[in-house]
């Protein structure tokens, strides 16, 4: 956002601010963050799935930040930036830069020895060890069975290590599918929802953290403008993305407060649309096109409403019957 935006409504900060700096918890987020602690506690192999912009990152930050206060279990996080291209090893690697100090022996190149060193550095720590893996629907069905394997082997050292998944609902349901019930039947789930009745409250808590401590909401959004926000918006980065361009418009225009014509006049026609809400649980073409065993044209046709209806309810009913969320 420009500074002669900032100025002109009285903001002290952008919007992205809040997505890297600032925590909403909603009520469901308590009791997902309290649990996630136990179940990490308990050394579980936990999968956090949730649609686009639900704010899973910030949440895999908070519960690290926690746990690093109460010291009584060691963190380590992959920090790859390609997943779709991790392995076991490139995990195994990760545990070793984020637990092992100068003291201790480097990591083996052996593939057999590995995962013993490994397991004999967890031991030496005297405390249980949490894996944590964003973006973790990329990763392949050899490494999330590498990961299975890693757990069995650390506990038949009486090294108990935890692993969180975090990734879109994709991850939950490829999971839960019978071909992966070695895993899905061994993890547990946690469903990280969208703000639902928490939307108000949230817009209110965005408005308050980027401007200065006296502004009143009602000054910078009119009544009807933020009911409309709430009723088409479900998660913070929908919230953050269209209150910038909201703004950026109003102050083109010369409005203040923003009303509800502003307010339509940015928001995507398509941000609902069915392909939209298939991307942000995870499902691009190709990925539709493998669950439906149909072509990538098909499916595009089907995402436009350009398919026959016949066709079109049979597409939906089997997407449907494979947990894919319509």
């Amino acid at each position: 956002m420009l500074s002669d935006i900032r100025s002109h409504y009285g903001f002290t900060r952008d919007f992205s601010f809040l997505s890297q700096f600032a925590f909403f918890e909603t009520t469901q987020l308590q009791l997902v963050l309290k649990e996630l602690k136990l179940a990490i506690k308990d050394g579980k192999l936990i999968v956090l799935s949730g649609m686009v912009g639900t704010g899973k990152t910030s949440t895999l930050q908070r519960i690290q930040e926690s746990l690093e206060q109460e010291k009584e279990i060691l963190i380590a996080q992959s920090l790859a930036l390609n997943i779709g291209h991790v392995t076991i090893e490139t995990l195994e690697l990760a545990l070793f830069c984020d637990l092992a100090t100068d003291k201790d022996e480097p990591m083996p190149k052996k593939s057999e020895q590995r995962p013993r060193a490994l397991r004999e550095l967890i031991k030496k720590k005297k405390k249980p060890v949490v894996l944590f893996i964003d973006d973790a629907h990329q990763l392949s069905e050899d490494t999330l069975l590498g990961l299975k394997r890693l757990m069995e082997v650390m506990r038949g050292g009486k090294s108990p290590l935890s692993i969180v998944l975090a990734g879109h609902p994709k991850l939950r349901n490829d999971l839960v599918h019978p071909s992966m019930e070695q895993i899905g039947g061994r993890a547990t789930l946690f469903e990280f929802d969208t703000l639902g009745p928490d939307r108000r409250a949230y817009l209110n808590w965005v408005l308050a953290h980027v401007s200065a401590s006296k502004t009143k909401p009602e000054t910078l959004l009119t009544d009807a403008a933020a009911t409309l926000l709430c009723e088409r918006l479900a998660t913070p980065l929908q919230f953050e993305l269209y209150l910038d361009r909201a703004f950026t418009e109003g102050f083109r225009v010369g409005q203040k407060p923003i009303d509800v014509d502003t307010i339509e006049a940015v928001l995507s026609p398509d941000l609902n649309a069915m392909g939209a809400r298939l991307m942000r649980n995870g499902y691009n073409v190709k990925q539709l096109s493998d669950t439906l065993g149909a072509k990538p044209r098909e499916v595009r046709a089907f995402l436009g409403g350009q398919l026959a209806a016949e066709r079109t309810q049979e597409l939906h009913d089997r997407l449907l019957a494979a947990g894919v969320p319509l």
